[in-house]
């Protein structure tokens, strides 16, 4: 993934850095995902994408690719595999949408 997308004004890369950071913001993340987003000033877009685990949009609209696979680990945790955590696995069908099974099948899996 480049940097062509990458918004650093975007106000979701700001959320993943403190959840990353935050251990009392991370759990009230868990508990109640839509208060935290209240108290960020996300566009409505923005706010749909993550409670939607629209990594793909999340990456257009401007998260930074690392922070974008630091959400997904938050949101779904971290496997001990990598690559083969639910967290890598949502990332991954969703930035590649429907091209998602032909890859899993050149790759044998």
């Amino acid at each position: 993934m480049a940097l062509e997308y990458f918004d650093p004004l975007l106000r979701t890369n700001d959320l993943v850095q403190e959840l990353k950071w935050d251990r009392e913001l991370r759990a009230r993340f868990e508990a109640a995902e839509e208060e935290v987003l209240d108290a960020y000033p996300l566009t409505g877009e923005e706010r749909t994408a993550i409670l939607n685990r629209d990594f793909r949009r999340l990456f257009e609209l401007g998260l930074h690719p690392y922070l974008l696979s630091q959400l997904a680990r938050l949101v779904y945790g971290t496997g001990e595999k990598a690559g083969t955590s639910g967290a890598a696995t949502a990332l991954i069908r969703s930035l590649l949408g429907e091209r998602y099974e032909t890859y899993m099948a050149e790759r044998g899996e």
